[in-house]
């Protein structure tokens, strides 16, 4: 991360706090996801748990990476910068989404894809950033994150269409178990 970081040390940090406020937050969907899984009595919902939670998992692990990196570059993880608080305001309408205690789980999951979308999109600045500084271990790194969150997206766009061909096409609901 040496590379990147050369010119504009500050900026990097305040994309990375970026990157971890959305990560934290989407620890947190998660988990609410999850547990209103937890108690559903629908085989196909028990059948996507531990593909959740793996994903849970993973954003859990992202966001500490992005905190090791914060403090190696001599970041205050606990410090809010300009991008971390527009972060922030940007995942209050889907937390809002989340906390309703009368939401539908499908609405759940649109708001988890819609979450993951932004995610994506912030990993692959990371990523073009790295591959223009010419940063081989910053590109590797985020790369790997970057990978991850696609996984993610493209499970949750299939549960989506899941649902819709259910509703719009009158056929079975056939939730994905496996990614």
């Amino acid at each position: 991360m040496k590379k990147l970081a050369a010119k504009n040390p500050e900026k990097l940090i305040d994309l990375l706090q970026e990157r971890r406020t959305f990560e934290r937050m989407g620890v947190k969907l998660y988990d609410r996801v999850l547990s209103l899984m937890a108690v559903s009595k629908e085989p196909q919902i028990l059948g996507m748990v531990d593909t959740m939670q793996a994903y849970r998992d993973e954003e859990a692990e992202h966001q500490m990476w992005l905190e090791e990196q914060i403090q190696a570059l001599g970041g205050d993880v606990n410090a809010e910068s300009e991008r971390s608080r527009l972060a922030a305001a940007e995942t209050r309408g889907l937390e809002e989404v989340i906390l309703r205690e009368d939401v539908e789980l499908q609405h759940l999951f649109h708001a988890l894809m819609a979450a993951e979308l932004v995610d994506n999109a912030g990993w692959d600045l990371l990523t073009a950033l790295a591959e223009e500084a010419d940063d081989d271990d910053a590109l590797d790194a985020f790369t790997l994150r970057q990978a991850e969150e696609e996984d993610h997206l493209d499970y949750l766009q299939q549960t989506m269409a899941r649902y819709a061909e259910s509703q719009v096409l009158g056929e079975q609901l056939q939730l994905p178990t496996e990614p």
